[in-house]
């Protein structure tokens, strides 16, 4: 399931993207490509999530690189699945997770990887301001989040039944 999930994230992001170059590096992606990181960490684990978005980076990388290899922002990938599933599992304590606790999850992993890490890089290795990136990456932000949320709200409800605990990846 895990591997599945990579190849969704590595066609999501890869090549079924909206990819805009700023100063000859890729500043801002449009799509899905996380979705599947971000569902791995809610499903499977923080550690599921973690190794789903790494993992996706790298073979994304060497199958449609764009630019040099830069680990910056293969950590970024990783925690794009790490923090939604620490996050849902510290708000699900007692509980099933619901959209709102789902919000709340993607919410903080989004806005930690997309809205900080992501343009301070961009600005460490390329010079290019954080301030020139926010306006685009916070109506993305608006517009995915709720959208993952939604997507991950359904997909759990169908999945939650057939989800073993003892195969739990974390």
């Amino acid at each position: 399931m895990l591997g599945l999930l990579v190849s969704l994230n590595v066609i999501l992001t890869r090549f079924a993207s909206v990819r805009i170059s700023m100063g000859g590096v890729e500043g801002i992606r449009i799509g899905l490509g996380s979705f599947p990181v971000v569902f791995s960490g809610i499903f499977f684990g923080p550690l599921s999530g973690g190794a789903v978005g790494a993992l996706g980076d790298l073979v994304g990388f060497f199958l449609n690189p764009m630019g040099v290899y830069l680990p910056h922002f293969t950590l970024s990938a990783a925690l794009s699945g790490i923090l939604p599933g620490m996050m849902i599992r510290y708000l699900s304590r007692e509980g099933e997770p619901g959209y709102m606790k789902l919000l709340i999850a993607i919410g903080t992993g989004q806005a930690v990887t997309s809205l900080f890490l992501v343009p301070w890089f961009l600005e460490m290795l390329f010079g290019i301001p954080r301030w020139a990136t926010l306006p685009s990456r916070l109506i993305s932000y608006a517009v995915v989040v709720p959208a993952y949320a939604l997507f991950a709200d359904r997909l759990y409800r169908r999945l939650a039944p057939l989800h073993m605990p003892e195969r739990n990846c974390t």
